[in-house]
């Protein structure tokens, strides 16, 4: 593996259509410069399907898929963020959705342990990344698979079972982190990572398919989110919650026109990326996006 060099620039146009009316019923969305990882998905493609948008019959533009990639690092750099690259490796296919490498808090990581043998490989790779650039790593005990399925929220994750990550890693997580990790239950295979059904716009605020989780997981993010966001089927099925927000900004996919509205009546910045090709693999901009969340400074 190797490391590009990271890369960072101040806040200018995007190049999308982000202008936005912040609503007067709405406080001031604030901004905080992220920290990400993401894998260069050299040797992305379909050729197995552990998920109900893998097709191994639908051929991949890998030349799209490398532009299309490229185009969502250079946005997190435009927006004034710092992005890593870890370099993929051969056979697999799958590991450019880096956010299934880790769960990043305070400085140091919880590894993963894949359900499907096909990524299993892919755990140690990011481990062994994250020791080499001073996070310490805990390893995994029971299935996990990272930021897929842990969102953190301020002083809370977000912790989903169902298709991936099994109950049990709730408590690692719980023990890991120390935060306060909220049991959520996914329904639909459709959206078998919590980050394709939920968007965690900042500590307060989510957006989310309320179908997507059971009726009592949709109980508790309305006690938890009594406004937030609640995205149509549509913008779901193109993976508009597989968004990435800086608390101001939502990268989000340029396919999702309704979100992309309702976020800004919300006060927040959509800013469209189009990264449909990932999403013959089951990936989105999420997927793509580990945080590398710092060590909080001594008092």
């Amino acid at each position: 593996m190797t490391l590009a060099t990271t890369q960072t620039s101040p806040l200018p146009g995007t190049g999308s259509d982000t202008s936005t009316t912040a609503s007067t019923d709405f406080a001031d969305r604030v901004a905080t410069t992220r920290r990400y990882l993401m894998c260069r998905p050299t040797y992305f493609d379909v050729v197995y399907e552990i998920n109900p948008w893998m097709h191994t019959d639908v051929p991949v533009d890998h030349d799209l898929v490398m532009r299309q990639w490229e185009n969502l690092r250079a946005t997190y750099l435009e927006l004034g963020h710092e992005v890593e690259v870890i370099e993929g490796a051969p056979g697999l296919p799958d590991m450019v959705y880096a956010a299934n490498g880790a769960t990043v808090v305070d400085g140091r990581a919880l590894g993963v342990s894949f359900h499907f043998e096909q990524r299993r490989p892919e755990a140690a790779l990011f481990s062994a990344w994250l020791r080499d650039h001073g996070f310490p790593v805990t390893d995994a005990v029971a299935i996990n698979e990272g930021e897929g399925d842990f969102l953190v929220a301020g002083l809370r994750i977000l912790a989903a079972s169902g298709f991936r990550s099994d109950t049990a890693s709730h408590l690692e997580l719980a023990a890991f982190s120390g935060l306060e990790v909220v049991d959520l239950e996914l329904v639909d295979p459709r959206y078998y990572h919590v980050d394709t059904a939920l968007t965690v716009l900042d500590a307060d605020h989510v957006a989310y398919l309320p179908s997507a989780f059971s009726p009592e997981s949709r109980a508790r993010l309305a006690e938890l989110y009594p406004d937030a966001i609640h995205v149509s089927a549509e913008d779901a099925a193109v993976f508009g919650l597989n968004a990435v927000s800086d608390g101001r900004h939502v990268v989000v996919p340029a396919q999702a026109t309704g979100f992309i509205a309702q976020l800004r009546a919300a006060g927040y910045v959509p800013v469209p990326v189009d990264l449909s090709e990932l999403l013959k693999g089951g990936g989105s901009i999420k997927c793509c996006t580990l945080e590398l969340r710092p060590a909080t400074p001594a008092a």
